[in-house]
């Protein structure tokens, strides 16, 4: 293949994959901003009563006492999670009709850490999502439409990786007579976005690279963790598989407490009880995390028998989805405190520009074509002689 050919190669690759995935991903960008500063903007909208302010060291309430209380609040219902604040003394309970049912129809509840107090009984899951940060969070994750949606909007990543890739190839052979960061501001409108098209795409290729790619790993979440589960879980817990599941569970202060023997150099943040999505039917999953910088991003989950209260299996993740949870806070930036927030923001809104640029440019390059068709047309029908003879 000559240079030539080679080079409208690489130009169709890079124009149609920028066109399939460019008005999902500009959606993707523009709800991408708001969820990197989450945190904050959760805190600014948030309607619940504050958590007391008590001494450094207080003791905090009992997680059975906690999960008492949210039962009395909802009897019929069976608890799915708990889950403890990183950041703040609260404690989220998690509850639903049953353990079928729809994931949408989950609902929590939000408990001081420290009183054990009700401080908030939050909506549905589907409720959450039609809040501000509910919306920005469903339409950047899968627009609505659940694991198809997510492994769609994974294509659409790919596209854009490709779409990178494509244009790291063409930059050096189309602009190789003009030095870095020209923008031919005395031409046309056309050829001045194309220079800032260029060069603001140079200037984030690195942030879209490392955004796309872990973009892409974070929609394949519910697909690996099934996948994990149908394997080295199973085969953890094969020993359970003829037996009825416990009809009472142990306290699950004392299974957390066990499973933080199991795995002392980690802290638990989070627990999936038996039955629930994330579980077995037979077992508390501990989830814990790292307490250094690195670690606090890998989760290691402990299964400790609900009936008896042993640890059954620390079931230490593979390598696909240790990938996956150190990609999170490269994709959203929220390891690095504010700072890298706003630098996240910046380059989220220049990459917003590039992917609004080369819609411009091809809507404008098509434009171009079909004036000069047109003209040529013209100047054939206005011919004395258009046949040639």
């Amino acid at each position: 293949m000559t240079a030539a050919a080679s080079l409208k190669s690489w130009y169709w690759v890079h124009k149609w994959s920028s066109l399939v995935c460019t008005l999902f991903l500009l959606v993707i960008c523009i709800t991408g901003l708001p969820l990197v500063f989450h945190e904050e903007l959760e805190h600014l909208l948030d309607d619940g009563k504050p958590y007391a302010v008590v001494a450094e060291g207080a003791p905090r309430a009992s997680l059975d006492s906690i999960v008492q209380n949210a039962r009395q609040q909802y009897p019929g219902e069976v608890t799915q999670y708990v889950y403890m604040d990183d950041h703040e003394p609260l404690v989220y309970v998690g509850m639903s009709a049953s353990y079928a049912s729809d994931p949408k129809q989950h609902h929590y509840m939000r408990f001081d850490a420290h009183t054990g107090a009700l401080l908030q009984d939050g909506d549905t899951v589907a409720q959450e999502q039609f809040t501000f940060m509910g919306l920005m969070l469903a339409l950047h994750v899968d627009m609505f439409a659940g694991l198809p949606g997510q492994l769609f909007l994974g294509v659409m990543g790919l596209l854009f990786v490709i779409a990178i890739v494509s244009g790291v190839v063409l930059y050096g052979p189309f602009m190789k007579k003009l030095s870095f960061g020209t923008v031919r501001k005395q031409r046309s409108t056309r050829l001045k976005w194309l220079d800032l098209h260029n060069l603001l795409g140079a200037v984030t290729l690195v942030w879209a690279m490392v955004v796309g790619v872990t973009g892409v790993i974070n929609e394949l979440a519910r697909p690996l963790y099934s996948l994990w589960q149908a394997t080295e879980v199973a085969e953890l817990i094969a020993s359970y598989r003829n037996d009825a599941p416990p009809l009472r569970h142990t306290s699950v202060d004392a299974a957390v407490t066990t499973a933080a023997g199991a795995v002392p150099a980690n802290e638990v943040v989070s627990i999936s009880y038996p039955g629930n999505l994330y579980a077995t039917s037979h077992h508390y999953v501990i989830w814990t995390k790292g307490a250094t910088p690195l670690t606090s991003h890998l989760f290691t989950p402990v299964l400790v028998d609900a009936g008896t209260g042993a640890v059954t299996a620390v079931a230490h993740p593979p390598w696909y989805l240790n990938l996956l949870e150190l990609s999170r806070p490269l994709h959203f930036g929220d390891y690095g405190g504010m700072p890298l927030k706003v630098i996240w923001a910046l380059l989220d809104l220049l990459t917003i520009v590039v992917l609004a640029s080369g819609l411009y440019l091809w809507i404008a390059r098509r434009k171009a074509n079909n004036a000069r068709i047109e003209r040529m047309a013209s100047e054939f029908s206005a011919s004395p002689n258009p046949a040639g003879y």
